[in-house]
């Protein structure tokens, strides 16, 4: 298999994770693929109509996206158990990732508009993002607890990765300061050798 990949794309650390936690790495082979919102890759094009990251491309030539549907499919072929079988415990996993992703699209959005020239901001789209953001920060706050009782899975980690992503592209935000559970859960969270090893990486992009 053939995964189009970048050293610093959030949405393909959840599929590099799962990777390592299905123990399957060894059977992909990363290639790197460069996007850019005003560079289309045109040669992901083929693999990829979206050109978006993710894109994994099995042995036959069919392609899957986006991480979700990658990240189930992966689960499902090494048999790892980060979908778990019981529906209601399904359901909340899809629903945490979900919410996961949703905030990583916020930050996404967030640090383009953010990145523009002061004369090109939209001052009222940096406020709903923030808002967004916030929202987000202070549900998952109240859901700490359960996170920490819960069978590391793909809600996990797309939760794990949206706040990591936060560290990474938002350093100057101090979002521990009112989520003290949360914090504590992401701690734990990066600790995960999986997570170690997916850390985004500056050097290699």
């Amino acid at each position: 298999m053939k995964l189009h990949w970048s050293p610093r794309s959030p949405f393909v650390r959840k599929v590099m994770i799962v990777l390592y936690e299905a123990g399957i790495e060894d059977r992909v082979q990363c290639v790197r693929t460069p996007v850019a919102m005003d560079k289309p890759n045109l040669d992901l094009v083929r693999d990829n109509p979206l050109i978006k990251l993710p894109t994994l491309v099995l042995d036959d030539g069919t392609s899957i996206y986006d991480s979700r549907v990658i990240c189930a499919y992966l689960d499902e072929l090494a048999g790892a158990g980060l979908v778990p079988a019981e529906p209601r415990a399904r359901l909340t996993a899809e629903r945490r990732q979900a919410l996961g992703d949703g905030l990583l699209d916020v930050l996404l959005l967030f640090r383009q508009e953010r990145n523009k020239p002061p004369s090109r901001q939209t001052p009222e789209w940096l406020d709903a993002f923030a808002l967004k953001r916030d929202a987000v920060l202070k549900a998952l706050e109240r859901e700490a607890p359960a996170l920490r009782e819960t069978r590391f899975d793909l809600g996990l980690i797309a939760i794990g990765c949206a706040l990591s992503y936060l560290d990474y592209r938002y350093a100057d935000l101090p979002w521990r300061d009112g989520h003290p559970a949360l914090a504590a859960w992401h701690r734990d969270f990066c600790a995960r050798p999986s997570v170690a090893r997916t850390a985004p990486d500056d050097a290699a992009a």
